[in-house]
């Protein structure tokens, strides 16, 4: 089967190298070999498919002659993380670029196979040309297996039992997030290669924008859902109380998400009157450089992340690909910056596209200061006093950014493109600023000013932002209803699936405010404490008391069966850990208000220590299980680690008797099923011994305790932008209207030429 999918990935890079060469001979004019050229992309697509196929049926088989499989997996491993542990390897997170990047591809080009016949070969090659990088990567492993980038590469020697995936790895965010991430960085090539194929051939109107503005924009919504299941795993799993600590790779694949949003503003501008022609090409460049750069960091080891790979052999050619391109595409942007002159000027500072301009300034300012204070270890180091910046660094230069980026939203929808008067803005934004006001002096009496200026700006902001897309939306169902009549939701319906692209983005600039509000809320009136209590202890963190009721703890079934213990339940089939947690009440004012349990989980690993089996246990790498109540004001946070340092003498000194056994066998009887058999069953009863223990006798444990509140509306908010973004991507009715006339027309004014 590996040999099938091996042949299928090497059969790939073959076919890619052909398409490249395909397009470029198709660039001379001959229709065929564009033909041919998109043809080898969807070979490649089928070829890449065929590969993945293979791999994850041997990761569903556990066939661990596979040294991914044997590296990732287990048999003891869950079905869907089976399936999942793929993006979770170095090979296998290169093997999902390429095969995302040959479904954007094949996607796009069956999408212009009739259209831009001078930049959709260039386009096309540069496609694969960034797919025959990515496959090099992986076909290179087979002649350096240093490099850990063949997916296909075998174990040696094959292993009795697998090595199973990170404990933390299995959350079903987890799941999810790589493969969303990946897309939002993959989908940015489509506008990018388009955009090398206007620059080359000229053809720098907005045509090549209109064929992939959607792909930018799938782009932004796979980032968008990658970045918030990133933050919600941080949230759930990683038991330290937050959902965003400005880690590296988290600022790697947010800065893409600004210039993709700057981009996805801008081209608006170019559509609408043939302007920013530079600035548009310079950010889809930009923006897919940063994609890369997002890769690389997680790969290279340079920066230290959890989420990050470590060192690997695969960073350094990913940087000589990004200053390929950055090099590459600032010399053509350069060379044509004639072509690329603006077909019209700023008319006016009061204008939508100036607004649109200072958005871009504030987006790209921002992903410019989260670079800096990225990858500022390294500047420092390079000097020779190698510093680091904290969360406190990029909260104070990255907020007032955000701020005037929230103001600047809510302007733009109030002002008319080319020019508007003085008194014409002040007439527009009258009401949202009326309504502002009111909020200011509510806010003030409420949560006050002095404790968080900042916060205290942003909820202006998102006051006046959605006060002013209400009113928009309120004149928009108002002349609807003048011109044709009906009602008010018969109106509303009309014009928001006529124009689907304009309210749709007015859906996102709701969800970007709702976020920044639960950002705001939860980062700056948050209330935490962390606690050392034992069983009946009891601890007050703001208006709340936080009591430790009892313990609980989970074993596998098969210990479950043989404890009599209180408050001990059996995990599922497939979970081969245990958890020992803490039974917390939370009351206020004396009265009940949820109970919480969170729980530190232990992992036992498929291949333990043999001298030492019990301590390796619990030295491998645990998990925080967080108890948390989710409400529309707060969320109640919390985490705990118990002290289990007064369980070290008993474990060692089973384990010092359990290798004196070990050390009594000979190599016949260690193999033994039924020795074998007896000495799990040992380790089990220890085990069931250790649960008692912490039953009867529990130790204190550290406990984190997190007030958070409107946490809830960070995930709302982002919800309803992706919301918004997938309602503005499907096809308005308007739209398909539009695009039959334009064919009709076209074909119009081909009979009348030939009269």
């Amino acid at each position: 089967m590996t040999a099938l999918g091996s042949a299928a990935l090497v059969a790939s890079l073959l076919v890619a190298c052909y398409a490249a060469v395909a397009a470029l001979i198709a660039t001379r004019g001959d229709r065929r070999w564009a033909v041919s050229a998109r043809r080898g992309i969807y070979a490649m697509f089928g070829l890449l498919l065929l590969a993945v196929i293979t791999l994850e049926i041997s990761f569903l088989r556990t066939d661990l002659t596979v040294a991914l499989v044997a590296e990732h997996s287990s048999e003891t491993t869950p079905v869907l993380y089976k399936l999942t542990a793929l993006w979770g390897s170095q090979a296998g997170s290169l093997l999902l670029w390429a095969f995302v990047l040959s479904i954007a591809s094949s996607a796009v080009l069956y999408i212009t196979r009739n259209k831009h016949r001078e930049v959709v070969p260039w386009a096309t090659a540069v496609l694969a040309g960034v797919a025959i990088f990515f496959i090099g990567m992986m076909v290179a492993g087979i002649f350096f297996p240093e490099a850990d980038s063949w997916p296909f590469a075998a174990s040696d020697p094959v292993p009795e039992v697998g090595a199973g995936l990170t404990p933390l790895l299995m959350h079903p965010a987890m799941a999810i997030h790589p493969p969303m991430l990946y897309s939002g960085y993959v989908f940015f090539t489509i506008p990018f290669a388009f955009a090398i194929g206007a620059l080359i051939t000229r053809r720098l109107d907005a045509s090549w924008i209109r064929s992939t503005r959607r792909f930018a924009l799938v782009a932004w919504v796979f980032l968008s859902i990658g970045i918030a299941l990133g933050a919600r795993w941080s949230y759930s799993e990683l038991g330290w109380g937050g959902y965003w600590a400005w880690d590296p790779v988290e600022n790697a694949a947010l800065i893409p998400w600004l210039t993709g949003t700057a981009f996805l503003h801008s081209i608006m501008v170019q559509e609408r009157r043939g302007m920013l022609r530079v600035w548009n090409v310079s950010l889809i460049c930009a923006t897919f450089v940063l994609s890369l750069l997002g890769t690389f960091l997680v790969r290279s080891g340079v920066l230290q992340s959890i989420h990050a790979f470590g060192e690997s052999k695969v960073g350094v050619p990913l940087l000589v690909l990004i200053g390929i391109v950055t090099i590459g595409s600032t010399i053509l942007i350069a060379s044509r910056r004639e072509s690329l002159q603006s077909e019209r000027r700023l008319d006016s500072l009061l204008s939508r596209e100036a607004i649109f301009l200072v958005n871009n300034i504030l987006l790209v300012g921002l992903a410019a200061v989260i670079l800096f204070g990225t990858f500022f270890p390294l500047i420092s180091d390079l000097v020779g006093d190698k510093a680091s910046i904290g969360p406190p660094w990029f909260n104070r230069f990255a907020t007032p950014l955000a701020i005037g980026l929230v103001f600047f939203m809510g302007i733009g929808p109030l002002v008319a493109w080319r020019r508007v008067s003085l008194a014409g803005i002040l007439r527009a934004v009258g009401i949202p600023l009326a309504v502002t006001l009111i909020g200011a002096v509510i806010l003030a009496f409420t949560i006050g000013i002095s404790e968080s200026p900042t916060a205290y700006a942003l909820f202006l902001g998102g006051i006046f932002t959605l006060a002013a897309i209400v009113q928009e939306v309120v004149r928009g169902v108002e002349a609807r209803q003048s011109l044709g009549g009906g009602g008010v939701f018969a109106s509303l319906g009309s014009l928001l699936t006529r124009n689907r692209r304009r309210y749709g983005g007015y859906i996102v600039h709701v969800g970007l405010v709702l976020a920044l509000f639960g950002i705001a809320a939860s980062s700056s009136f948050q209330t935490s404490r962390d606690l050392r209590l034992s069983p009946g202890d009891s601890a007050e963190v703001g208006d709340y008391t936080v009591t430790y009721a009892r313990p609980y703890a989970q074993v596998p079934p098969a210990l479950a069966s043989d404890l009599d213990a209180a408050g001990v339940a059996a995990l599922g089939n497939d979970e081969d850990k245990i958890a020992f947690g803490a039974v917390l009440s939370v009351t206020r004012d004396g009265k009940t208000v949820t109970t919480l349990n969170p729980s530190r989980e232990y992992y036992s690993p498929d291949n333990p220590d043999p001298t030492a089996p019990i301590q390796s246990f619990f030295q491998g790498e645990p998990t925080s299980e967080v108890g948390r109540d989710e409400g529309p004001t707060r969320d109640l946070w919390s985490s705990m680690q118990p002290d289990l340092s007064s369980f070290d003498r008993e474990i060692d000194g089973f384990d010092q008797r359990y290798a004196k056994v070990i050390e009594g066998l000979t190599p016949e009887q260690a193999s033994n099923p039924v020795n074998q058999q007896q000495l799990a069953a040992l380790q089990a009863a220890e085990i069931g011994n250790l649960v008692q223990r912490y039953m009867n006798e529990t130790p204190p444990a550290e406990i984190r305790f997190n007030v958070n509140p409107f946490v809830i509306w960070f995930w709302i908010g982002v919800a309803v932008g992706v919301g918004g973004a997938l309602f503005g991507l499907w096809p308005s009715g308007e739209g398909r209207r539009r695009r039959v006339s334009d064919v009709y027309g076209a074909r119009l004014a081909r009979d009348l030429s030939r009269i």
